[in-house]
């Protein structure tokens, strides 16, 4: 992956320096890995990374341009490209996740109050209008922390919430990757209040657990280079 990387981050000092403009077509394969000095199969693995998050624009039988979006826009977006590929911890971060906010989710189903509830649904409701991923991703942490909290322990609410905020870039990156990320999410969480909202605390405890689990594994798979995190 460090090679893949060295090529995305060169790739990103030919748009900082102006080589390379939104809307300007890439050399050559052969050009460009030479340029780069990586072989053409990283190289191939860094245009397919970038393209899965848009910053170029691979078109079959034309070639591979530069995303129309201005310099500085692509410039933050490889930065947080980069940052997430190298963000290995994050699976640890998830797999504790895995572990603690399906018992969360279980004691909420058995304390939480019909006004928490309704809280829960609303933001469900305001989560479904938001257009960004990134809006999506902050209402999605805002979520899990309110079901943690719904469960009565301030402490296991606050590892929950504390552990929580360094998965929200893998998160913004399924969301970007996978068409029906946002649309799952939503249904799933939906699933999680419903089993709350019934007192059913091993059902709430189960779907939590799937809708971790979702996420885990098609991390797992992106960071092996899997045919999932595809547009």
């Amino acid at each position: 992956m460090a090679v893949t990387d060295d090529a995305i981050a060169a790739i990103k000092a030919m748009i900082r320096s102006g080589e390379l403009q939104p809307g300007d077509r890439l050399p050559r394969e052969a050009d460009l890995a030479a340029a780069v000095g990586v072989s053409r199969n990283s190289l191939r693995e860094a245009v397919r990374a970038l393209s899965l998050v848009r910053i170029l624009d691979v078109r079959q039988g034309d070639g591979t341009y530069v995303s129309e979006m201005s310099p500085e826009n692509l410039i933050e977006a490889l930065n947080f490209l980069l940052e997430f590929r190298q963000d290995a911890g994050v699976i640890e971060f998830f797999e504790v996740r895995r572990i603690l906010e399906p018992a969360a989710a279980a004691l909420a189903a058995r304390t939480m109050t019909e006004a928490s509830v309704r809280d829960l649904r609303a933001l469900i409701e305001e989560s479904s209008s938001a257009t960004d991923v990134t809006d999506l991703v902050s209402h999605d942490v805002t979520f899990h922390a309110a079901v943690a909290r719904g469960a009565g322990n301030s402490v296991l609410a606050s590892i929950i919430e504390s552990i929580s905020m360094p998965t929200a870039r893998a998160r913004i990156w399924r969301g970007l990757t996978e068409d029906d990320a946002v649309a799952r999410t939503l249904a799933e969480h939906q699933a999680i209040v419903d089993a709350i909202a019934a007192g059913d605390d091993q059902l709430a405890s189960a779907r939590t657990l799937s809708h971790v689990s979702g996420v885990l594994a098609w991390l797992r798979r992106a960071e092996d280079g899997g045919g999932t995190v595809s547009s």
